[in-house]
């Protein structure tokens, strides 16, 4: 088999036939849908024919906009069995971030999901001059001119025989080195970059993950996180390959409702995911009366001892082992049934995760997979092993891959996994791109272990005015731990000292409210008044015992909107825009000096 996704995906139709390939949930009457491997495959071809029909092919980049479905993935791998170039959009971009990519790609067709991004789509219609067709996802939405397509119609296209011929000398030319992806990174800084994959980085990462991790054709991964991303879109790409089911959600806010319908074995997630998560419990656990209490925090410090053990690849003693059974039938298996029941390894990347948070979710017998990656890097560079890892690592560093830290602390890879450069920025390409190495920009290094550690991104850490360099990461983990915070971002960029805005967690601070007896109009009276400030500077206080002086936050400002993707404070992976973040506050930060 060739190195080519496309001949991956056509040798596994051929393979597997009527077995279930797909599931996902039919919006007309809400019930639970799939698709077996012989509908994929017709699917596929009927778009690629469809794309030749109207003169598209080797080096076309094509859009997808849209969120997960299974039209996204149909449409993926129908571009790539043409040679073309895939172009994601995030779901959630602005037509103005649309508009950017479609210039610089010179993309003349765009997939679209729904009304909204077909509005968005068709703006970018009127004020760019390459785009040309747009077909809609959606078969409720009636085009309304000759460059919108209905997803119906411009399958139809495709069902002229003598296509055929012209998509099998695609097959037939097909090579490892084509071009198969141009993902655009979330434009934390700067202008986003379009990172180039090809199909080899894909298959050679496939390859090595099968010495690292165990999927069988039996497991179901529920897909949730933004396919236009290279972790969920690496992931989905990878469960096809080793023949398992993909479950689409189309709406990731439904992911905690639709785990225990779905019972997946398999999910990609982010850190964010787990902190949500456990905030959502301990609001239980603060409810209940001390003896339930008790028996919860007994189980979760026996499943902390077993999972230590497995953690070292140490035997787990009889007593314990009696012990983690009737701490599994109290608690444990309560909480793994908030993730379906059936979850046996949850990769988990994209951010810093706390390693007390990571610990507690292996408490209750959850393997949360935890890993370090990057877009450029065709996602996965380290993980844990299944028998054995080091909880504050992400991991060891996978097969085939190579990793050193530079003399200024930077973690650099070098591997078959690289990306060939950024689309169109030869200069942005050469400052990180050096002899074979990606320069990552995150701070690490190998523990004694030999682990990697990433401390921190580079370019976040900040030297305050009295020329003391501090970690953000550092500060925002820490302070995250209180129940109360639910969002920091720390500020001291020639600084004296450092102050942080705070999103504070408004349904704890409520009920706090109500227990003293404060009464307030609106969440931005609550968090102006005294004592709501003097009580959150003693929790924070209390936190930063652990930190150097100069490390402490000594300001803050309580805010009463999260940072969210809506208000563009955050990437789709839920990373913090902090030069948008610092940009929108600069009032409220230059009063904290």
């Amino acid at each position: 088999m060739k190195q080519h996704i496309a001949h991956m995906v056509n040798d596994r139709a051929e393979k597997y036939g009527t077995r279930e390939v797909y599931r996902f949930k039919d919006k007309s009457d809400n019930q639970y849908k799939s698709f077996n491997w012989d509908e994929l495959i017709s699917s596929i071809h009927q778009v690629s024919k469809a794309l030749i029909a109207l003169g598209f092919g080797y080096k076309s980049n094509i859009g997808i906009f849209s969120n997960n479905c299974i039209e996204w993935s149909i449409s993926d791998y129908g571009i790539l069995a043409i040679r073309g170039v895939v172009v994601p959009f995030f779901g959630t971009a602005t037509k103005e971030q649309v508009k950017y990519i479609v210039d610089e790609t010179k993309m003349e067709l765009m997939f679209v999901g729904d009304h909204e991004q077909l509005e968005k789509a068709k703006w970018v219609l009127d004020h760019t001059d390459s785009l040309k067709i747009i077909v809609s996802f959606d078969m409720n939405i009636s085009p309304d001119d000759d460059s919108c397509i209905n997803w119906e119609s411009f399958i139809n296209s495709g069902n002229n025989k003598d296509l055929e011929k012209r998509l099998t000398e695609f097959y037939d030319e097909a090579q490892s080195d084509d071009l198969a992806t141009i993902l655009y990174t979330s434009g934390t800084t700067g202008d986003p970059k379009g990172v180039m994959l090809d199909h080899d980085n894909f298959m050679f990462a496939f390859s090595i993950h099968d010495e690292r991790i165990d999927i069988t054709e039996e497991d179901v991964s529920m897909c949730f996180l933004p396919l236009s991303h290279v972790f969920e879109r690496t992931w989905s790409f990878y469960v096809l390959y080793r023949g398992a089911i993909n479950f689409f959600l189309e709406n990731p806010r439904e992911v905690i409702n639709e785990l225990p319908n779905a019972k997946p074995t398999l999910m990609c997630t982010v850190p964010r995911f787990f902190e949500k998560t456990h905030e959502g419990i301990m609001a239980e656990y603060e409810k209940w009366p001390s003896f339930k209490k008790k028996i919860f925090n007994w189980s979760i410090g026996i499943g902390h001892q077993c999972s230590n053990l497995k953690s070292k690849q140490k035997n787990i003693p009889a007593l314990l082992k009696l012990k983690n059974s009737v701490a599994d039938k109290l608690v444990l298996k309560k909480l793994r049934s908030i993730f379906g029941g059936n979850i046996r390894m949850i990769p988990c990347s994209g951010a810093a995760i706390r390693p007390e948070l990571l610990k507690f979710f292996h408490a209750t017998g959850l393997f949360v997979n935890h890993g370090y990656g990057a877009t450029e890097t065709t996602a996965t560079v380290s993980c844990f092993k299944s028998d054995v890892y080091e909880f504050g690592s992400v991991g060891s560093i996978m097969p085939g891959i190579e990793v050193k830290i530079s003399d200024k602390g930077e973690i650099l890879v070098k591997g078959k996994t690289i990306f060939k450069g950024y689309y169109n920025k030869p200069d942005e390409t050469s400052k990180i791109l050096i002899d074979g190495w990606y320069y990552s920009g995150d701070e690490g290094n190998i523990s004694d272990l030999g682990n990697l550690v990433m401390t921190d991104r580079i370019k976040d850490l900040f030297k305050t005015s009295v020329g003391k360099y501090v970690s953000p990461q550092k500060i925002e983990l820490l302070l995250g731990k209180d129940p109360f915070v639910e969002q920091v971002i720390s500020i001291g960029d020639n600084r004296k000292y450092v102050t942080a805005l705070i999103v504070p967690v408004l349904d704890n601070l409520k009920a706090h409210a109500k227990m003293i007896g404060l009464k307030h109009t609106s969440d931005a009276h609550l968090l102006s008044l005294k004592e709501i400030q003097e009580f959150i500077q003693q929790r924070i206080d209390k936190l930063q015992d652990e930190l150097a002086s100069f490390e402490r936050v000594v300001k803050f400002t309580l805010l009463h909107e999260p940072f969210s993707i809506e208000n563009n404070a955050m990437t789709s992976t839920l990373k913090f825009r902090r030069k948008v973040i610092m940009e929108k506050y600069k009032d409220l930060i230059e009063k904290m000096y």
